[in-house]
């Protein structure tokens, strides 16, 4: 996908990878950004930095009435849109011992968002017989997120959503992209290495954190070659390799890094 003139709404866009996407967007000539958050005054901000190509707009994505609301109306503002990203997501740092209302949001924020925005966007995008969804999966849905099971669980079940749209609806002229970073220099890192979550002490120990706008760099170029898995850490690639080739081996490996970390 060529980004010029391009009608592009991002969810979770007032912060990391989110901002960064709109900001880069916005920059390879997007005709309107809309910057949609639930942290309002942290979209409008991001909105007032990119300029007037930017719309901010309040969002809870595991609200359905707000997701077609928001849909609908930059539809009739623009027109259309070519390029939804549903990109919010949320972490819980726990395993097992979480309890039904983190694994719920998990669920709602990490699954059940991009369940919503297909259903609210695609009927447009089937219409004109074109258009791309790019869904921010992490790799912790083609691997593991170590210390947080629900993360994981949900992440693979949006890859695996990801893959279904993409199977379904290719031959109609719809796009469908999953990114697929893995460590990232955002709030939501930061914050779980503060509270000692073992899956963030992983991957500051891999040395291999990308910033926001790297990860967003990656985005526009698998959007250019309309690849489904954008991996912007390509090691990734290898590591769900492995992972395929030897589950056994590779789980051996990861319990051996885990022994290691909390000794």
């Amino acid at each position: 996908m060529n980004l010029t003139d391009r009608i592009v709404v991002v969810t979770g866009g007032a912060g990391g990878i989110g901002a960064a996407l709109c900001r880069r967007f916005a920059a390879e000539g997007a005709a309107a950004v809309v910057v949609a958050d639930l942290d309002a005054d942290a979209a409008d901000a991001v909105a007032q930095a990119i300029g007037p190509v930017a719309h901010p707009i309040a969002l809870d994505v595991t609200d359905e009435e707000q997701v077609r609301e928001l849909v609908a109306d930059t539809e009739e503002r623009y027109g259309r849109i070519d390029l939804f990203c549903a990109n919010a997501g949320v972490t819980t740092g726990g395993g097992v011992e979480v309890d039904d209302a983190g694994w719920d949001r998990a669920w709602r924020v990490n699954v059940l968002a991009h369940v919503y925005s297909a259903r609210a966007v695609l009927p447009g995008m089937l219409n004109r017989g074109g258009g791309h969804l790019l869904h921010t999966c992490s790799a912790a849905g083609v691997l593991t997120a170590v210390g947080d099971a629900a993360y994981t669980a949900t992440k693979h079940a949006s890859v695996g959503f990801a893959e279904w749209l993409a199977i379904t609806y290719r031959d109609r002229g719809i796009r469908v992209s999953a990114l697929c970073p893995q460590g990232v220099d955002t709030p939501m890192l930061a914050g779980g290495i503060e509270e000692g979550h073992l899956g963030a002490r992983v991957i500051a120990a891999s040395g291999a954190v990308l910033t926001p706008d790297q990860v967003a760099d990656a985005a526009i170029a698998g959007l250019a070659e309309e690849r489904f898995l954008i991996l912007p850490h390509p090691e990734v690639a290898d590591y769900a390799r492995r992972r395929a080739e030897d589950p056994d081996g590779w789980q051996a490996g990861m319990r051996k890094l885990i022994r290691r970390l909390t000794a």
